[in-house]
């Protein structure tokens, strides 16, 4: 079976109700992503990092307990695992605050063995950061040429957006490998300071990559492809929190993606009608995890989906 393999930042995040701590949950953009999968009984492995600590210990502990092996994250003795705060406003849309306390040596870990149609998965500043540029890399060659679907969701923050133009050169490199951009309106607004985007696509992703997903929270789903300019509207939801819905987004995707048996040599060909069931799954997971404090679709919904492929 086709598996997914992952990279990123594995952290606890405690999420702020009206300025009261009110749940602590294991996240990390990444993270959440391969959570969903496994729940749904995919095969994945995860690649990252987490001090010899308790937070550590609790976020080992979930994932052995959701099928994930800890085979790949790497252990830091003298430092602490990374925190974040989430406030969540109004809308339920999180701000954060972010904790970390990493060595100067990172991601001394193996990598598991890729083969063809397997399924990248790599984003946020975790893939734009200096320290650990060379290992992704590493990775990212690897991957390609293997065969392996890159996917990408640059999941870039407002907290970030003062570095945006210090950071643009490697988000090209990110794009130039990936086989599918995924990113939110908000994402490439802090980025470019660009709302339009026919014109991200047109002037920043599609001499990279040909194959862009932007989101638009209640305003749908953007595609743009070699051959496809498409929108989809998202059925309205009232959300506790929307903490991990893009991450969840990206998990129907690549669900979708297994599902309909689509490999690497199918990207550039893939119709318009199999897109928009894959991005239906998108919209499913993500409207889901809206529907909870959790970071990851429930497995009473995992449930439902199971893993029969190319229905």
């Amino acid at each position: 079976m086709r598996k997914v393999i992952g990279i990123g930042e594995t952290i606890l995040d405690v999420i702020f109700r009206d300025d009261r701590p009110h749940v602590a949950v294991p996240g990390g953009s990444t993270f959440n992503c391969m959570v969903s999968l496994s729940r749904l009984g995919l095969p994945v492995a995860f690649i990252s990092e987490l001090g010899n600590d308790r937070v550590g210990e609790m976020i080992r502990n979930f994932m052995q307990s959701n099928g994930m092996t800890t085979e790949y994250i790497g252990c830091f003795p003298d430092r602490k695992s990374p925190v974040s705060l989430a406030f969540l406003n109004r809308s339920k849309d999180a701000e954060y605050i972010f904790y970390t306390d990493y060595p100067l040596q990172r991601l001394d870990v193996p990598f598991p063995v890729i083969n063809e149609d397997d399924i990248l998965v790599f984003g946020s500043f975790y893939a734009l950061n200096g320290e650990l540029h060379e290992r992704i890399t590493d990775l990212l060659e690897y991957a390609k040429l293997r065969k392996a679907i890159i996917y990408y969701d640059p999941n870039f923050r407002k907290t970030h957006a003062h570095e945006a133009i210090r950071v643009r050169s490697t988000v090209m490199d990110n794009y130039e490998y990936a086989g599918i951009v995924r990113g939110s309106d908000e994402d490439f607004f802090n980025l470019y300071g660009k709302t339009d985007m026919d014109i991200v696509y047109r002037e920043e992703v599609e001499f990279y990559c040909k194959r862009l997903i932007t989101t638009h929270g209640a305003g749908g789903v953007n595609l743009y492809t070699e051959k496809i300019r498409a929108h989809f509207d998202v059925a309205p939801v009232t959300p506790l929190s929307t903490v991990g819905a893009g991450d969840n987004f990206n998990a129907g995707i690549i669900y979708g993606l297994i599902k309909y048996g689509v490999g690497y040599h199918d990207l550039p060909q893939l119709g318009e009608r199999t897109w928009e069931k894959i991005i239906r799954h998108g919209m499913e997971f993500a409207s889901e995890v809206c529907l909870s404090y959790d970071n990851y679709i429930s497995t009473e919904f995992a449930a439902k989906y199971g893993i029969e492929t190319n229905g």
